[in-house]
């Protein structure tokens, strides 16, 4: 279906930056039929938001994207004031990975207008691991990834598994507010660095020492996953291999291991689990994850 993406569109994407426009263009483009393919993303694009782009243009004639760093979702102490920008570099990557159409609301204000006060709290799955450590970051994902849905209704909508509790969050709100009826919610594996680092816009912020002692938390997860495919299935056992691995590298927010589903914590990895980790590097929050899978 991507093949049928004009090469104009992949040179240039349409850049809007009202949602007026968006829904004027989204109008006319619907009158012919073609499917399309939404990425949300907050800006600063690296691979792996870029692999998004590439995976809906073979799922869907038009792929949009939208960079918007959404303020909701930061706290209070966080990094929204100097999270990462550059929407002339974002777009010429967009261009060369197929977008067709770019939404850049051109500020809060367009996306949550005056007098806004319509949330999204998802339950259970928000309250542990990052929805923890961060009050209410879930509720502004869950928000403004809802009315991205109801503005675009695409057949499809990418986001990395890197980011492991924002999509069991997002897949549980789409189930629970009847959005799957037009929109599949598709997770891509997490994208790494050469050396395995987990790709991030907040990579950026890290140090070359830094860098280096980021690896831990790729090791950490490595070293859970051998002991696991080598028969134990401890929980404690594995988040504490995790641990050892971390300390003294990073600061160590959480090292959890949970039902990969529910997101509730195991003691014994008896189905399928997740073992995740966030942990700050310096100043920088880092966060990864590991699927354990049991055979059979």
């Amino acid at each position: 279906m991507g093949a049928n993406v004009s090469r104009e569109a992949e040179e240039r994407p349409l850049l809007i930056e009202t949602r007026e426009r968006l829904l004027e263009e989204l109008t006319r483009s619907s009158a012919g039929g073609q499917t399309l393919a939404l990425v949300p993303t907050m800006g600063a694009l690296h691979e792996g938001h870029l692999t998004l782009v590439r995976e809906a243009a073979a799922r869907a004639d038009r792929v949009a994207v939208t960079i918007f760093v959404n303020p909701t979702q930061f706290g209070a102490n966080e990094d929204l004031d100097t999270y990462p920008r550059d929407l002339a570099g974002d777009l010429e990557k967009c261009a060369e990975a197929g977008a067709w159409l770019v939404y850049a609301p051109r500020g809060p204000e367009e996306v949550y207008p005056e007098g806004f006060q319509t949330w999204v709290d998802v339950g259970e799955l928000s309250l542990g691991l990052c929805g923890g450590k961060r009050p209410g970051h879930f509720r502004g994902v869950a928000t403004v990834v809802c009315k991205l849905l109801s503005l675009f209704r695409p057949q499809v909508a990418l986001f990395g598994e890197k980011d492991y509790q924002q999509l069991a969050v997002i897949r549980r709100m789409v189930r629970d507010l009847d959005l799957g009826a037009w929109t599949e919610i598709v997770g891509v594996p997490i994208v790494r660095e050469a050396d395995g680092l987990a790709m991030s816009s907040r990579n950026a912020y890290l140090s070359a020492e830094e860098r280096r002692r980021a690896l831990s938390l790729k090791r950490g997860l490595d070293q859970a996953r051998a002991l696991f495919e080598g028969g134990e299935s401890s929980a404690s056992v594995l988040i504490d291999a995790a641990r050892s691995e971390i300390e003294g590298s990073a600061k160590i927010d959480y090292v959890e291991l949970v039902d990969a589903d529910t997101l509730q914590p195991l003691v014994v990895v008896d189905r399928r689990a997740c073992l995740l980790v966030a942990a700050y590097v310096g100043k920088t929050r880092l966060i990864d994850n590991q699927v354990l899978h049991v055979q059979g």
